[in-house]
């Protein structure tokens, strides 16, 4: 079978596919996050590659049909746990447009119309941040690439030599700081830069579960008087558990007088920048070194777009450049091949379903997504606080709740058991679903508000749900001690 089909053949695979699409985004309200305990599917799908080829309508079908009818769907308003939204339409149809085209971003030669749309992207984002000078900037796979590039750039800025000579040419241990709450792709990222998991130092937390700066500033005045060199600092706007923004001011000026870099994770949180009425919560974001910033968390992009923005313009260059004899050079004075701003060489075109969202819809639409969305969760956050099942268990800053079961003389160990049990219990019919987390060493019930079909029916929904579970796991506790206590 030849891969070009004829025109009748592609536009009636092409139909299939829209279609099926459009009954699925339209059944997202109302639609279970996955299939009921009993009849979910794990098999191992293990087929020997195929040697003749089938009816494409008909593979098309059942691909279709299978991921539908037995997938977990991220995308359904009733999935209120991780930061993976519903993709706007804009977003879907971009993907399609982009896989069709296949521009290669590399090279500005290569992709002179594409290049300027993802510079553009960049450009808007930047000045959300507040950057008015010159700064640079490149789309990423997500949050662990972006994060990667900066803690690349922040060490070849304490030790240029580093680039060429390797990580002995320091001659000593870098280290660097972050929250305990901060995101472990940092501890992956130390690893795969030869620093050493061990180099990123973990600085406790307050009361807000923010980074404690007073720990933070003795914990680089012993590693200097060691003879370690701090080369950086990560805040994080939004952690993955609780949402929480540290104090970025604050810590702003610990490395100002310590002349060390300021990176900001804002993959989830710093998306509030769209909000006029929120903004003021990552307060200081305009004063980073480089600052991740993830689209398919809070923008509601589907995987994967990342980006890794930095207000040093040479700085990912001097980073990432590497001479290539066979790519013919772009113009002096354009922009940037971006092989030499990024980790990746061949680059896929991420920008595409931002910047045409950003064009349909605009700044606006995300202000209101963001406006409401934080109002339902405070709202959720009111009920857990008037209930008697549960009670908070973090403040709630961005539109994630922690919240723990009320249960008095309980061991941790019992709490995090009874957790997983409500939880459990609650994603079993498979109509919603939710999940728990360990903040600050503590067990926590964990949701969140992500998709912007989300309304306050389907967090009353939770609600009952949650209720309903509680009592069932009371009913089993009740039972589980009266059957020993008749032994």
């Amino acid at each position: 079978m030849n891969f070009d089909f004829d025109s009748q053949t592609r536009r009636q695979l092409g139909y299939h596919l829209i279609d099926t699409v459009d009954n699925f985004f339209g059944s997202l309200p109302e639609r279970p996050v996955q299939p009921p305990a009993e009849n979910r599917l794990y098999p191992p799908r293990l087929d020997s590659i195929p040697q003749t080829g089938e009816n494409p309508a008909q593979v098309l079908t059942e691909v279709c049909r299978e991921l539908i009818d037995n997938g977990f769907h991220i995308p359904s308003a009733n999935y209120l746990g991780m930061m993976n939204p519903t993709p706007t339409y804009m977003a879907f149809l971009a993907e399609s447009l982009v896989a069709a085209l296949n521009p290669q971003l590399a090279s500005l030669a290569r992709s002179q119309t594409a290049s300027r749309i993802e510079a553009e992207t960049v450009r808007w984002v930047g000045e959300l941040l507040g950057w008015r000078g010159p700064f640079s900037g490149t789309f990423t796979t997500g949050g662990n690439e972006a994060n990667f590039s900066a803690l690349a750039m922040a060490l070849a800025a304490r030790f240029p030599s580093v680039v060429e000579d390797g990580i002995g040419s320091t001659g000593t241990q870098p280290v660097f700081y972050a929250s305990v709450e901060a995101h472990h792709s940092l501890d992956k990222c130390a690893g795969l830069l030869g620093l050493g998991r061990r180099a990123l130092r973990r600085i406790p937390v307050n009361g807000r579960l923010q980074l404690d700066v007073q720990q933070l500033e003795a914990a680089i005045e012993d590693d200097v008087a060691a003879g370690r060199k701090p080369f950086c600092v990560v805040a994080t706007a939004g952690t993955t558990s609780s949402g929480a923004i540290d104090e970025i001011p604050a810590i702003h000026e610990v490395c100002r007088r310590h002349n060390i870099w300021l990176h900001v994770d804002g993959a989830y949180g710093a998306a509030i920048l769209f909000s006029d009425t929120y903004r003021h919560l990552v307060q200081g974001i305009e004063e980073a070194d480089s600052v991740t910033f993830d689209p398919h968390k809070w923008l509601a992009m589907p995987f994967s777009a990342g980006m890794i923005l930095t207000r040093h313009v040479d700085a990912l260059q001097r980073t990432f450049s590497v001479p290539c004899s066979y790519l013919q050079r772009s113009p002096a004075g354009e922009l940037p091949d971006n092989l030499s701003i990024s980790a990746q060489w061949s680059r896929r075109m991420n920008s595409l379903k931002l910047w045409l969202t950003l064009r349909v819809h605009g700044r606006e639409a995300y202000q209101e997504l963001i406006d409401r969305q934080m109002k339902l969760a405070q709202g959720f956050a009111q009920w857990v606080t008037a209930s008697e099942d549960f009670e908070l268990a973090a403040p709630q800053m961005l539109p994630i709740i922690n919240f723990r079961a009320r249960e008095a003389n309980v061991t941790p160990q019992e709490l995090h058991r009874l957790h997983s049990e409500i939880i459990e219990e609650v994603n079993r019919d498979g109509q919603r679903w939710i999940s728990g987390a360990v903040v600050n060493g503590q067990s926590v019930i964990r949701t969140m508000v992500i998709s912007y079909l989300s309304e306050q029916r389907h967090l009353l929904d939770l609600q009952a749900a949650l209720q309903a579970a509680r009592c069932t796991c009371k009913l089993r506790s009740n039972s589980k001690e009266f059957a020993l206590s008749s032994l």
